[in-house]
């Protein structure tokens, strides 16, 4: 069960070795709050849709399976808008294209097909948080690296008086600003990836 869990994080990352849902991982990547936001919600909708679609698995007949993940993914990513729209609409605006998008995530819908739909609850569960601790681990890695040359500061959620950023010295007044572009979205990857395939191999 424990290898259920925790094969998302190094061992089969959807963003650095399987090479999954790269849209949202170089699309909102330049700050740590957007990438925050979008982990969450592609946490949510992967842990939700796993268990429905381990639970109704038996029910599902094969030649409308995939129209039916979709669906069942669907539903869950509206829940995500309306919850953003409602209680973050800075975060929502930010995200933009992208949280619709969560509904043909492949992390998510793959999921569903390669695991959920041919495992029980409980290994479904443990699999959905894995890849989806693993994705937002990636993507906050991304976002932290990308925000930080490229700004010099590091965006959170605002909480009581503290107004969210931290400033990091020196970086702040020089950035490189190429790395808030997608040209830098797509350096910091290629070397991240290449740091995973060289993890990968020793162990």
């Amino acid at each position: 069960m424990i290898k259920e869990l925790t094969k998302g994080i190094f061992r089969e990352n959807p963003i650095f070795i399987i090479v999954l849902g790269l849209c949202p991982a170089l699309g909102v990547s330049s700050k740590v709050i957007n990438a925050l936001g979008m982990g969450a919600g592609v946490i949510f909708v992967l842990l939700s849709s796993n268990i429905l679609v381990s639970l109704l698995k038996n029910f599902i007949p094969d030649k409308v399976r995939i129209p039916s993940y979709i669906v069942i993914i669907a539903s869950f990513v509206t829940i995500v808008e309306m919850v953003m729209q409602a209680y973050s609409p800075v975060l929502y605006k930010n995200l933009g294209v992208f949280v619709p998008l969560i509904v043909v995530n492949c992390v998510i819908l793959g999921r569903a097909e390669a695991f959920a739909n041919k495992n029980s609850l409980l290994p479904s569960i443990l699999d959905a948080i894995g890849m989806g601790t693993g994705f937002t681990l990636g993507l906050l890695l991304i976002a932290l690296i990308r925000e930080t040359l490229a700004s010099g500061t590091i965006t959170l959620f605002r909480i009581g008086s503290f107004n969210g950023i931290i400033t990091i010295p020196g970086l702040v007044d020089s950035p490189v600003r190429i790395f808030g572009m997608a040209a830098g979205a797509l350096l910091v990857m290629g070397y991240l990836k290449a740091f995973f395939n060289w993890y990968t191999t020793r162990n």
